[in-house]
């Protein structure tokens, strides 16, 4: 298959709002409500958690299945499943369809992460856990993990192109967590559980 077209469609398939379109079975416009992010937390926290966490798969399977599965139809080497789970993560966080307002990204890289590179997707995910458990603030576990994912992938060393992608996906994933990095050192996050902005998708 013609890498063009499968990197056109892993694009067009990670922009496909899936948390929008979940609120919008509700009644629910979400980028409306909570912190007007169309990703999962958001999700969860508005329509409910069970609503949340299948959101939250559905953005990470778009990631998954470029990065793991398109590679491998084309009979391509790892490397490229990269290149088209990058496609599809830029797809959640610039969607075409909502005039390139998405979400953070989070999910979609998770699900791109297993398919490239399990051990480190396993760091990350352990060091999102006990973020969560200490301070409760899901932005900055997803920073701390993003983080974690970056160094892990050198000290394994999957290759210096995924290395470098890796590497610019977390940096990537902070940058759109600036504002709620301002909240955090300003002590204004929203703690899980409690209302108000923060949500990350």
């Amino acid at each position: 298959m013609n890498i063009i077209l499968l990197t056109i469609v892993s694009y067009l398939s990670g922009a496909v709002p899936f948390g929008l379109l979940v609120a919008k079975l509700h009644g629910v416009d979400i980028r409306s409500k909570g912190s007007g992010n169309i990703g999962a937390t958001n999700v969860l926290r508005v329509i409910g958690k069970g609503w949340g966490i299948f959101t939250f798969i559905l953005d990470a399977l778009k990631g998954f299945i470029p990065a793991f599965v398109f590679s491998r139809l084309a009979n391509l080497d790892s490397e490229w499943g990269v290149l088209f789970g990058l496609a599809a993560i830029i797809g959640h966080t610039f969607p075409a369809y909502l005039k390139f307002k998405g979400g953070k990204g989070v999910a979609t890289s998770a699900g791109m992460l297993l398919g490239v590179a399990p051990l480190a997707a396993g760091i990350g995910l352990v060091f999102w856990i006990i973020c969560m458990a200490i301070w409760h603030y899901v932005s900055l576990a997803s920073i701390v993990a993003s983080v974690a994912i970056a160094v892990s992938v050198w000290v394994v060393d999957k290759g210096w192109v995924v290395n470098i992608a890796l590497t610019l996906l977390a940096a990537l994933i902070i940058w759109l967590h600036r504002a709620n990095i301002k909240r955090l050192l300003k002590g204004t996050e929203n703690r899980f559980g409690k209302r108000k902005t923060g949500a990350i998708g």
